[in-house]
């Protein structure tokens, strides 16, 4: 895992502990499904925001269909943290939705290890693009199926059909407002990342 230090560790005096290793972890996905929700929610610190309030010009190129009451949208990013045991941080960052600022995900997205696509199922359309902004740089991910108002209509399976999802990327329902299930969202992904670093080939001699 990033930010580990094997040389410092064994250099700790009695009763030192190491450092928690830490990892970055995007939280992707469109315009209004939810990002700057599940940030707050689960992270452990008051949360970095870059809300701006919507304006009036902007209704010509931000699309509210679905989500017309809302009043605000992330124009940089959000930033989170939560540590998950005593040696594991991760930190969140939380990317801006709509397509004019998608030029940020690419420095948003370096040195990240693993990223959360959240997506609305009343509008799944609005994701395709950070699905296949993960596949196409090779970044992990899982995808977060946001329940809005409670409601999970359509089983994980069908989600995953629907969307054209590799049989190797989790689907997890979630609630963004409720931080035990942001929790097992993010459990998910270092499931996933685990996986993936042990299916790993080993390299060659």
């Amino acid at each position: 895992m990033a930010g580990s230090d094997a040389t410092a560790s064994t250099a700790l005096g009695p009763g030192q502990a190491a450092a928690p290793d830490a990892v970055k972890i995007l939280i992707a996905g469109g315009f209004g499904v939810g990002k700057t929700t599940m940030v707050g929610a689960v992270s452990e610190i008051t949360p970095l925001r870059t809300e701006e309030p919507l304006t009036v010009a902007g209704l010509e190129v931000d699309d509210l269909k679905g989500i017309e009451e809302k009043r605000s949208t992330t124009v940089a990013l959000d930033f989170g943290r939560i540590s998950i045991g005593d040696d594991l941080v991760l930190y969140l960052f939380g990317t801006p939705g709509q397509q004019r600022f998608w030029f940020m995900w690419n420095d948003l997205a370096i040195g990240a290890l693993g990223a959360v696509v959240l997506i609305d199922v009343r509008r799944p359309e609005s994701s395709f693009a950070a699905i296949d902004f993960f596949e196409r740089r090779g970044i992990p991910f899982v995808v977060a199926v946001n329940g809005f108002h409670g409601l999970h209509p359509y089983p994980t399976e069908e989600i995953k059909e629907s969307l054209a999802l590799p049989a190797h990327v989790p689907v997890v329902l979630c609630d963004a407002r409720e931080r035990d299930s942001c929790r097992d969202v993010l459990i998910a992904l270092l499931d996933r990342l685990i996986e993936d670093v042990t299916l790993r080939p080993s390299p060659a001699h």
